[in-house]
Formats: structure tokens, sequence, C-alpha cells
């Protein structure tokens, strides 16, 4: 039997105003990967975005990234890996400090953008990182990018640690996600982005850019929920996932010690 989790990042916005459709999104993914305030997000709309989810049964995750709003956490920056320790804790903490006063509890946590890339080829950040998270909670579990430094890192601490695979993305021969400043790093058609996810995550394999098949392990499944369609798509995958016999569950639910 295939399982897979979809996860969407929310909670970017700020003040009284949620992001394009992040309430309807819920009703269509299994985890939400909620802002900290550092890329996006500030107090109020955390607080809001973890109630959502709470009420659509929803798993919650801390989103943290890079202290820049201005580049929306998704340009490069110069840290150290205690920086990125540091950061990850503090944005853990200002999430979960949420989840427990609307009474629930944190399910994993996921770097967002630039540290999310930058740990995926850097082993040091990537300790760093899964270090920040097995010391806060060691049954939290740890979102890496399929075949990254992440989830290696996560995986020898002993954290429970979910590769990540990207509906609308494209990949390069490496493993890696092809970069937001090329023209063909994002896959707008519905059905070749649905049919790209149901090879990765039944066959475990993906089509890089080179025309190559890679090996690739798919627990969860990121979807975006930002963009113009990103309602009709979040229906339609998880529609079109069901009917390959795919059974979409909170990643919480199924994933065990790695």
């Amino acid at each position: 039997m295939h399982r897979v989790d979809i996860n969407c990042d929310m909670g970017e916005s700020f003040g009284t105003y949620i992001m394009g459709r992040d309430e309807e999104v819920l009703d269509y993914i299994t985890s939400a990967n909620i802002a900290c305030g550092f890329h996006a997000g500030d107090p109020a709309t955390m607080r809001k975005t973890v109630k959502l989810a709470l009420e659509k049964n929803v798993g919650i995750g801390a989103h943290p990234g890079l202290q820049d709003l201005t580049g929306f956490g998704r340009r490069e920056m110069q840290i150290s890996p205690q920086e990125a320790y540091d950061l990850v804790v503090y944005q853990i903490g200002a999430l979960n400090g949420f989840v427990k006063a609307e009474g629930g509890r944190l399910q994993h946590v996921k770097p967002h953008g630039a540290l999310f890339n930058m740990a995926s080829k850097s082993a040091s950040l990537s300790e760093a990182i899964a270090e920040a998270v097995y010391k806060v909670d060691p049954d939290l579990i740890l979102f890496g990018l399929a075949g990254g430094e992440l989830v290696k890192a996560g995986k020898k601490l002993g954290l429970r640690s979910a590769s990540e695979v990207f509906a609308d993305r494209t990949y390069q021969e490496d493993g890696t996600l092809t970069s937001r400043l090329d023209s063909n790093a994002l896959i707008h058609n519905h059905e070749e982005a649905i049919s790209q996810v149901i090879r990765m995550v039944i066959e475990g394999k993906v089509t890089s850019v080179q025309g190559v098949d890679i090996s690739i392990a798919a627990d969860t499944v990121c979807i975006h929920g930002d963009g113009e369609n990103a309602l009709d798509f979040a229906k339609y995958i998880s529609i079109a996932l069901k009917e390959a016999g795919i059974t979409i569950a909170k990643i919480g639910d199924f994933l065990g010690k790695g």
C-alpha cells in the first residue's frame, strides 16, 4: 500500500489577513507548515492559522526561515551552524507556544526557502538544524528534501525524518530542485505535476530536466498555497492520488523511526 502526506506552506501573511485561500486549502491537505515570523507571518496570523489547522485536524509544523522579510526568505545568507541552530530553536518555540495555547501538539518542522535549500546541500547546517529540532522535542518529525543532507542528519540523530518531494517543481539530475531563477523551475500544468507526483510515490522515480531518471523517496508532497490556482490544485491532487490507489494520511500517523 502506498501512503503519502500532503503538506502546504501557510500563515505567510500579516495581521488580520489570512493569505490566499489557506482556510479552504486546509480541507485537502494533511500537514500545514506555518510561518514563524522571520520570512513571513506574525503572532496574530500564527494564532489564527494554528486554530484553523486544529479545527480541520491537520498536522501542524513550524516553518522556520531566514530573517529576511523583504526577500521572503528565498535569498541565501551566510550563516553559521550555530546561527542556524539558534534561529530554528527560536522559531519552533514561537509557534509551539500558540499550538499549546490552543490545546494542540506540534507535529513537525520544515525549514523554509533558502534555509531549506542551503541545508539540503550542507551537512553542517543540516546537523545544526536537526540538533535544534531534537533538543526542543525528539518526537518532532523533520522534513527535508528527499535525498538531501537534512534527512540524513535527522535520521543520524534518531529523529523521524520525512523525505519531501514537490508537485510543482522540476528536478536536477543530482536530485536538487531547479533554481527558481531558471525559467523551467516550476511546473504549471496540473496534469504534468500530478503525473510526476504519482510516479515519485509509486515508482520512487522522477525525470530530471536533463532527461535522466533518478531515484527518489516520497513521504510527503509539498503543494504551494499562494498561487492563483492553489485551491483548484489542492482539490485536483487529492482526488488524483486517491484514484491512483494512494492513501493520503497525516505524516505523524504513519512515519516510523528512521
